[in-house]
Formats: C-alpha cells, structure tokens, sequence
C-alpha cells in the first residue's frame, strides 16, 4: 500500500509540474492553449494570470516531493503531513475545477486522481 501511496504523491507533483509548465513557461503555444480551450486572443490577455497560476502549481509539486523525501529521510510523519497537505490541496483544486468548469472534467481527473490515491491510501494505512 505504501508503495502505490508513494507513486500517487510522485505522479501527482511530476504532473503538476508540467501544468506549471505548460501555464508559465508553454502558455501562448497553440497546443497549449487549445488544451485549455482557449484561444490565441486569450492566451495574450491571461498570459500573466497563468504564470502566476503556474507557480502554484510548481509549488504544490515541491511540497508533495519535499514529503517524499522526508519520507525517504527517515523522518515519515513529517513527510506525510507534508505530502498528505499538498495533495489535499491538489485534490481541491481538482474539485474546484470540476464544478466550476464542467467541460474540463478531464483535466480535473488528471489533476485530482493521483493524490486522491495518496490520501486515500493514507486514511486507510491510519485507520487500519
């Protein structure tokens, strides 16, 4: 259980490191902008919103694998507040993005499967 709990929280920072990428360093590429339903037009106007944006998400994935690697330290209830905080925080953007934009329902999944995973594993590891 561990192990698939470990995996989720790394997929979960690996992708919001590249939702950092494509928001602040990709955001006025075609393909990305698409992705995110928008237009060319669009992507000038919020390119700043989307860089700062981006960084939450950068942040987010630090603070997932800095739990990891005081897991990795040794120093396990530590990293999975750490880790455990972060992917409850990605998992309520996910949701928030559910709601508030249906037609991005994919991407919510993306975002919020992997440490919905983490969390779940790690109620049942408390709970067991």
């Amino acid at each position: 259980m561990f192990t698939a709990m470990w995996v989720a929280a790394a997929l979960a920072g690996v992708i919001h490191v590249l939702f950092f990428c494509m928001e602040s360093l990709w955001w006025t590429k075609p393909a990305v902008y698409r992705r995110f339903r928008s237009t060319e037009a669009q992507a000038l106007v919020t390119r700043s919103l989307a860089f700062n944006q981006g960084f939450y998400n950068l942040f987010l994935a630090a603070g997932a694998f800095g739990g990891l690697a005081l897991i990795c330290a040794g120093h396990r209830g530590a990293g999975m507040v750490l880790a455990g905080w972060n992917c409850a925080s990605m998992l309520g953007a996910a949701v928030v993005l559910a709601v508030s934009a249906p037609q991005m329902m994919r991407g919510a999944l993306i975002q919020g499967l992997p440490p919905l995973v983490f969390l779940a594993g790690a109620v049942y590891m408390r709970w067991s």
